[in-house]
C-alpha cells in the first residue's frame, strides 16, 4: 500500500491559532493502554489543560472521562477531533463531524492522511491537520 502525501495541511500559525482556540478534543480512538501513543498524546493534552473526550468501542471510562462509542454520541460542543484510526476510517469519521455541524478542526495522528477527506472538511469550513502529532506540535510551539 503506498503512502498518501498530505496535500491538505494547516502551517505553523494556523496550527498555534488552532491550540489558541480549542477546548474540547474527541480523542477518536483512544485507548485505555497507557503504553498506545493515543494515551500518552491525550494524557498529554489533558494535563496542558485541554477537555478530553474518550470515543472507543469499549470501555466506560479513560483517564478519568466518560467514554462515547462514536462521535454522534457526544452531547455537547467539540472543537476538534484527533484521529487515532486507519486511514479507510477517516472519511468516516469526517463524514459524522460534518453531520454534526460543530467541529471546529480535523486532525490525524503522524502517519494518517486522507486528502480527500480532509477537501471535504475544508469544504465545511473545518481547520485540517494531517500527519502531525498535538503533543509534538503543542510542546514545540508552547514550552
Amino acid at each position: 500500500m503506498e503512502c498518501e502525501v498530505p496535500s491538505v495541511n494547516s502551517n505553523i500559525d494556523e496550527i498555534k491559532e488552532i491550540f489558541e482556540n480549542t477546548k474540547t478534543i474527541a480523542i477518536i480512538g483512544l485507548s485505555p493502554n497507557e503504553e498506545k501513543a493515543s494515551n500518552m498524546v491525550a494524557k498529554y493534552l489533558q494535563n496542558a489543560g485541554f477537555t478530553i473526550v474518550p470515543v472507543y468501542p469499549k470501555e466506560d471510562e479513560i483517564l478519568g472521562q466518560k467514554v462515547y462509542r462514536s462521535l454522534k454520541e457526544i452531547p455537547f460542543k467539540v472543537d476538534m477531533i484527533d484521529i487515532f484510526r486507519k486511514p479507510d476510517v477517516i472519511a468516516l469519521v469526517i463524514d459524522e463531524a460534518i453531520e454534526r455541524g460543530d467541529i471546529d478542526c480535523v486532525w490525524t495522528q503522524l502517519g494518517l492522511v486522507n486528502n480527500d477527506a480532509a477537501e471535504k472538511a475544508l469544504e465545511k469550513g473545518m481547520k485540517v491537520v494531517q500527519n502531525k502529532c498535538t503533543k509534538i506540535e503543542h510542546r514545540n510551539i508552547f514550552t
